[in-house]
């Protein structure tokens, strides 16, 4: 485990992270004779080390205060991580440029990266240690990096006298560990991405709906309605405002395929769609429409009728109406079911929305899509519901709240594209991406170019948590998603 030392007489923790100044703001501002704003610039600024300049002197601190002033190593103190091109470091400089502290961070697992990060070598100068809060900066430095480069677990081993700075900056204590004979502790970075998204777009619902049972018994909360008396199943989708304004024929495109994927999650065929469209002009209103209309071909589904209004807000809504005997709920699952996710690895980030977007169904033959949505009704598991703006975790715990538990997810055994940070891959729209429940044993869902893996499962409780390789379960959502209770 990495190993984050003492770093002796360090008391401050008002030091955050400071943006570096201009190299040059300062002989700017005393010619000026501007010495109050002199005064005020940052005592130190934090910086990724970027070649031996910075990192030669970081580790020289590290022998310093980890082998000659505290004896815990012999010699030196560089390990595998130090090699591993992943390391990042991050350095600590004062106002003459000179490196006064450092942390490095990566991903915990020699293989690929899962968003499991450590920190680690933490050390400040000994003349810079005190109310300047450097070290306190680069461990705050340190967790905001971790959290871009998509890492949902951070971790780091300190020394047991650091652990009251660790629990002020917001880390928790798991448990007492031992390295190079000295007493540690690991402490853990809790990262509510998650729950924060889950809670931003769909905690409303339950208290907002109250009383309306959409869906009816059995499919409440459920993608699609089935229509009474009926074989039909109904979806309807509205895209978000922004995006019909900033990205017309995108917007097109999505408000067919977030209905057909609702329909798919319920077994149903897709029979036709009916749209309603607002925008400020007739060229903006023909591409969105044009969007639309490239997927309506794609999917091989009819556009039935709509309504078009010019003159106003960009606004984009799409009902969409399919057909099955036997609709399959979302809260279908469970305690003991295995969970599924069949996700269309295909594709990249789309342009503007990396990180939130993935794109795989505009590069897809029709065959293809229609390959994709047939996969649930041809297998009826118990329980299916396709993932939305929630994410995939987001979206698992509205399954596992429908079906009265909770679930676990096993980070290592997902289907993810190489180019998505799990962090990103967790909570962002997949395109298309399936989760189903079912008994053990079940078959994979025949979902042409999709990719499928069993990867958790649902269990007695609330929420959903995360299953690490090393055995270890992080909360992910802490309790009920939308509030709307059991199916």
């Amino acid at each position: 485990m990495s190993t984050i030392p003492a770093p002796h007489a360090q008391t401050g923790l008002d030091g955050g992270v400071l943006a570096p100044a201009g190299p040059a703001l300062g002989d700017i501002l005393a010619l000026l004779g501007d010495r109050s704003t002199l005064a005020r610039q940052p005592r130190f600024r934090i910086e990724e080390a970027d070649g031996p300049a910075a990192l030669d002197p970081y580790r020289r601190l590290r022998r310093q205060a980890f082998v000659e002033e505290q004896g815990l190593f012999d010699g030196h103190d560089l390990d595998d991580r130090d090699d591993d091109p992943r390391t990042l470091v991050l350095v600590a400089r004062d106002r003459d440029g000179c490196v006064v502290g450092g942390v490095r961070l990566g991903p915990a697992d020699d293989g690929p990266d899962i968003g499991w990060w450590t920190g680690g070598r933490l050390v400040v100068a000994r003349h810079a240690r005190g109310p300047q809060g450097i070290g306190a900066a680069l461990v705050r430095a340190a967790c905001a990096r971790a959290e871009s480069e998509g890492a949902l677990r951070f971790e780091a081993t300190v020394q047991a006298c650091n652990e009251p700075l660790f629990q002020r900056l917001g880390w928790r204590r798991v448990r007492p560990v031992a390295v190079a004979g000295s007493p540690h502790v690991l402490m853990r970075r809790p990262i509510g991405r998650i729950g924060a998204q889950a809670s931003a777009t769909k905690a409303a619902l339950g208290p907002l709906l109250a009383g309306l049972a959409p869906g009816g018994s059995g499919f409440v909360g459920d993608d699609g309605a089935p229509v009474p008396g009926s074989d039909l199943v109904a979806a309807c989708d509205a895209i978000v405002p922004s995006m019909v304004e900033r990205d017309p024929e995108w917007a097109g495109w999505c408000s067919v395929l977030v209905n057909v994927n609702d329909l798919s999650a319920m077994g149903a065929t897709p029979v036709g769609l009916l749209d309603a469209l607002g925008a400020p002009d007739a060229s903006h209103a023909a591409r969105v429409l044009a969007g639309l209309r490239r997927a309506a071909v794609a999917y091989g589904i009819p556009v039935l009728g709509g309504h078009t209004q010019l003159g106003v807000p960009a606004a984009l809504s799409v009902t969409a109406l399919g057909r099955t005997g036997h609709p399959v709920p979302g809260g279908g699952g469970r305690p003991g079911h295995r969970v599924r996710l069949t996700a269309d690895l295909g594709g990249g980030w789309r342009s503007g929305y990396r990180g939130r977007q993935w794109d795989s169904t505009t590069r897809r033959r029709t065959d293809e899509l229609r390959a994709m949505l047939g996969a649930v009704g041809a297998t009826r598991p118990a329980a299916a519901k396709d993932v939305s703006m929630a994410g995939i975790a987001g979206t698992l715990g509205m399954l596992a709240e429908a079906s009265g538990c909770a679930a676990v997810l096993d980070i290592a055994a997902m289907p993810r594209p190489q180019d998505a940070a799990m962090g990103d891959w967790l909570t962002c729209f997949p395109g298309f991406a399936m989760l189903t429940a079912d008994i053990p044993g079940r078959a994979p869902l025949p979902a042409g170019p999709a990719t499928g893996a069993v990867c958790g499962e649902l269990v007695s409780g609330q929420g959903v948590g995360l299953r690490w390789p090393d055995g270890e379960i992080t909360e992910a959502v802490t309790g009920p998603v939308t509030g709307m209770g059991t199916a």
